[in-house]
């Protein structure tokens, strides 16, 4: 069980699996006025940058399930680099459909909301472990500017231009589902590039150090690609953002 290799290669050197610096994540949780005891969930956590500086900065206990058991590692590497290993807690698993066994007062899925098969199902996923009157944390797409063609969006990694929202539109759908939009975080492009751009000198440093693996002609394509795709469309095009709720 484990996420495509590509993944466990481009990022295998990130600490944050999307297109925040550790600085807005800082500001996410300072933003949210999180209380020291706070149970927070986080499906999709990647390598538990998150829940791992929180419960260092702001006291938090927390859970995070991820399905790449690389990322599930280093999270609990982190978690004992900052001393946290005793409020953190890291669970290698298929976040689709996890509830947690004790309700929490922040739910999050930060750039996964394929595990409920978009926003509204992930939003109902949460609910499942959420307290009444906690907060969900949703990171989703938006199109910064409405692609032109349907080739402009699946060059910004989309199947389609309706995968995504223009940002007014996804905070009034928000409303829709019954819940507040009651504070947001939202990438800007020097934060893409720091999430995009060092994907191109780990692959790198992997075909250097790996010439002869299997994988190699497909990491050289990537990086061959990607920088003039991600230059092209997605920091163009697409924003990203996190998103707190609460129920109406």
């Amino acid at each position: 069980m484990d996420i495509p290799r590509i993944f466990n290669v481009t990022e295998s050197a990130h600490r944050i699996h999307n297109p925040f610096t550790p600085e807005k994540l800082t500001a996410l949780g300072a933003a949210l006025r999180l209380e020291p005891g706070t149970r927070v969930l986080d499906l999709g956590c990647g390598s538990g940058e998150m829940l791992c500086t929180w419960a260092r900065d702001y006291g938090i206990v927390g859970t995070g399930v991820d399905l790449s058991q690389l990322f599930s590692e280093q999270a609990k590497l982190r978690a004992q680099e900052l001393g946290v290993a005793d409020r953190v807690t890291f669970v290698h698993a298929d976040a689709a459909g996890y509830v947690a066994e004790d309700k929490v007062g922040v739910a999050a899925c930060i750039g996964a909301t394929w595990i409920g098969g978009g926003v509204a199902g992930t939003i109902e996923l949460l609910t499942r472990s959420l307290k009444p009157g906690g907060i969900i944390l949703i990171g989703e797409p938006y199109w910064r500017q409405v692609p032109p063609s349907e080739e402009v969006a699946k060059g910004c990694q989309a199947e389609a231009i309706a995968d995504f929202l223009p940002l007014p539109e996804l905070i009034a759908s928000f409303g829709h589902l019954g819940y507040d939009v009651v504070e947001m975080v939202l990438a800007d492009q020097d934060s893409w590039d720091r999430y995009e751009a060092a994907k191109w000198l780990t692959m790198r440093r992997w075909l250097e150090a790996n010439p002869n693996d299997e994988f190699a002609k497909t990491v050289r394509a990537e990086l061959s690609s990607e920088p003039l795709r991600y230059t092209t469309y997605t920091r163009e095009y697409l924003g990203w953002g996190v998103f707190a709720l609460i129920a109406r």
